[in-house]
């Protein structure tokens, strides 16, 4: 099973994260080989990190709160929450599979929060642009809950557009780039 977790920093925390870098590395060292996608997010700055993003296949809804809650930084306070929903890997490939390699161009995480009927179910035109796609789910699978999307695009405005906006109750983008060991 597929899980996309994504703590978001508490105001104030950066020196904090900071100074957990090393143990926060370690312990998703630990998840390398499950790794579907990982990396921080960024303020408007480009330069201040908001967040934390990791898709990882794991066994079950209970290993995927151990992964999300046991993480150092959760654990001494770094986040202010955290977004832990089931995903399906619509695209077949990791973020190290993506044809646009790990540098150049914009990065962005997109999440549409799902209201009502499923949408965005089919990966849409510029797959080569995807760097992840697919949707939000419930611990079953069985429930739609939204779609998420790692994508390189020229801006906020042209990665918000890789979802049909008007059919979620809100859609985030955030800068986003590719994660792990420098």
């Amino acid at each position: 099973m597929e899980f996309l977790c994504y703590h978001r920093d508490r105001p104030g925390a950066l020196p904090l994260r900071e100074e957990l870098l090393e143990e926060h590395w370690s312990y998703m060292d630990r998840y390398q080989e499950r790794m579907i996608a990982r990396g921080p997010t960024f303020g408007a700055d480009g330069e201040t990190p908001t967040g934390s993003l990791h898709i990882v296949e794991l066994s079950d809804p209970e290993a995927a709160r151990a992964f999300a809650f046991d993480e150092p930084g959760y654990q001494a306070g770094v986040y202010r929450d955290v977004l832990l929903r089931r995903w399906r890997d619509l695209l077949g490939r990791t973020m190290w599979d993506f044809p646009g390699g790990r540098t150049g161009g914009d990065r962005y995480l997109v999440l549409g929060f799902g209201a009502g009927e499923a949408v965005d179910l089919a990966v849409p035109e510029g797959k080569d642009e995807l760097v992840a796609y697919g949707p939000l789910l419930s611990d079953d699978g069985a429930t739609w809950l939204g779609t998420a999307a790692l994508v390189r695009a020229p801006g906020p405005d042209a990665a918000r557009a890789v979802l049909t906006e008007e059919r979620y109750a809100g859609v985030e983008v955030h800068d986003w780039e590719f994660g792990g060991r420098r």
